[in-house]
């Protein structure tokens, strides 16, 4: 699918020929003397185009436009949520399944969010999954014009909209597969297809790599699983040696069954979702490959299956992880902070600016947060000010949570230096304490998106996040070349 931004105001969308022309109408129109502006005068005055957020009137072969259909719909004062639901709901109300050419005129100068909000809104509306059906459904939608009288002023948010998209598209293709189509294999391979991109380079270690690491803890996560586990290293250099990396780390559990404390049968094939900050990670660098910006960023994928063999982890089990900290197993479905925690010691060699892990890691956070916000946790006030400025920008949101040292206390074991649990209270905190153990040489943040990562029902499927708010965080200032 491919954007384009124009700046064109009304009297142009009138003569936009495509299936869809989505106009999109303020709370204070102001209406000049063009056929089209007369249309949404009259449409306002009589009342069928109500005042609401979201509220559309879907026409159908008017003489005054060259579009197939005309949607008008109202946007409120264009912030992203408005944007969102008035393109979500002209969209709906189009009727226009094998829509091929959109267009999507601001009908006064747009502002940033907004540009930004409809492109995010459009591929998501009109995403489609086909890589696991023997008939695979396509994507009708092949191009969309953005139409603002102001396009020359948007250009900068609009490449990075277009780019998060890309980002989003990859990281939801990967966490949407089921585990058979995403093995940790099948992960490194996606992971080595983005280092065909200048300034992207790939390694991948096996297990016996990862065992000459003294990586026991990833390794013990490993073993109840035939698949052999991957431990994934991206590399993107845009900027000079001498600039220190942003270290961004994905939870790759391409399939967690919790092992020998095995998860209910109910919606257990949703976790195949428990890559999705791996997949997060994907997605990130497939942004940066197309924004080309002077940062430098690394990203560990740890990856493997948590299942049961006759190998696998037992409760009670102590492993000793990279750092030399000895870790007893009270429960083998806490196994996201056991590939972290290895992960976060083997990002200490880049000699980082800041880390950043990204995991699906607890349901307490789902249970605190709901599917709105991440739970975000850190150590460090002036990074986690700017991953809070980041999800705002991006509108992929997060959520401090605390990190007071007493909610370490239920950590303590007699038989290890930490347990990897501590009980149901405070679940996502403790978590978070679990892993600040391990992140003492550099600023570090932990996103927990368990809420965030996936929606289940009916629209049970990746949502991409927080693609977004990553790309924010990476790129406060950068411009696309």
């Amino acid at each position: 699918m491919n954007f384009e931004l124009q700046e064109i105001g009304l009297v142009g969308a009138a003569r936009e020929k495509c299936d869809v022309l989505v106009l999109l109408v303020p709370k204070n129109f102001k209406a000049t003397k063009d056929a089209l502006s007369q249309l949404v005068a009259q449409a306002l005055k009589a009342g069928d185009l109500e005042a609401g957020v979201g509220k559309v009137l879907p026409m159908y072969r008017l003489s005054e436009v060259l579009a197939t259909r005309l949607v008008l719909a109202s946007a409120g004062d264009g912030t992203f949520s408005e944007v969102r639901k008035a393109i979500l709901a002209a969209l709906g109300a189009s009727k226009s399944p094998g829509m091929k050419k959109l267009t999507v005129c601001f009908a006064s100068p747009a502002k940033e969010e907004a540009v930004r909000s409809a492109v995010l809104a459009v591929a998501d509306a009109t995403y489609v999954y086909n890589t696991t059906h023997s008939k695979p459904p396509s994507r009708s939608l092949q191009h969309v014009r953005l139409l603002a009288t102001n396009a020359t002023q948007l250009t900068s948010v609009f490449d990075r909209a277009v780019a998060t998209v890309s980002g989003v598209e990859l990281a939801k293709e990967w966490a949407n597969r089921p585990a058979n189509f995403a093995t940790p294999s099948l992960l490194a391979k996606a992971a080595q297809a983005l280092a065909l991109h200048p300034k992207i380079t790939c390694e991948v270690f096996g297990p016996k790599e990862v065992e000459k690491l003294a990586m026991g803890s990833f390794l013990a996560v490993a073993q109840g699983s035939d698949e052999p586990l991957r431990f994934i290293v991206l590399r993107y250099s845009g900027a000079a040696k001498t600039q220190a990396p942003t270290v961004v780390i994905g939870k790759g559990i391409t399939f967690d069954s919790g092992g020998i404390s095995i998860k209910p049968a109910p919606e257990m094939d949703e976790m195949k979702f428990d890559m999705s900050g791996a997949a997060s990670v994907l997605g990130l660098f497939k942004s940066l490959s197309i924004l080309k910006p002077a940062v430098n960023v690394v990203g560990l994928i740890p990856a493997c299956e948590n299942l049961i063999n006759g190998k696998a982890v037992k409760p009670g089990d102590v492993v000793t992880s990279m750092s030399g900290q000895t870790i007893e197993i009270l429960n083998t479905d806490a196994e996201g902070r056991l590939v972290l925690c290895d992960a976060l010691t083997y990002a200490e060699r880049f000699k980082p600016a800041a880390v950043v892990d990204i995991a699906t890691l607890t349901g307490a956070c789902v249970i605190a947060l709901g599917a709105v916000r991440s739970g975000m946790f850190s150590s460090h006030d002036g990074l986690a000010q700017s991953l809070e400025s980041a999800s705002q920008r991006s509108q992929d949101l997060c959520w401090r949570m605390p990190l007071d040292d007493e909610y370490a206390e239920g950590l303590k074991t007699n038989f290890a230096d930490v347990a990897n649990v501590a009980g149901r209270a405070g679940g996502a905190i403790t978590a978070a304490k679990f892993l600040q153990r391990f992140t003492d040489k550099f600023p570090w943040a932990h996103l927990d998106i368990a809420g965030s990562a996936w929606k289940s029902g009916p629209q049970k499927g990746a949502t991409g996040r927080p693609v977004g708010l990553l790309l924010e965080f990476i790129l406060p200032t950068t411009k696309a070349k």
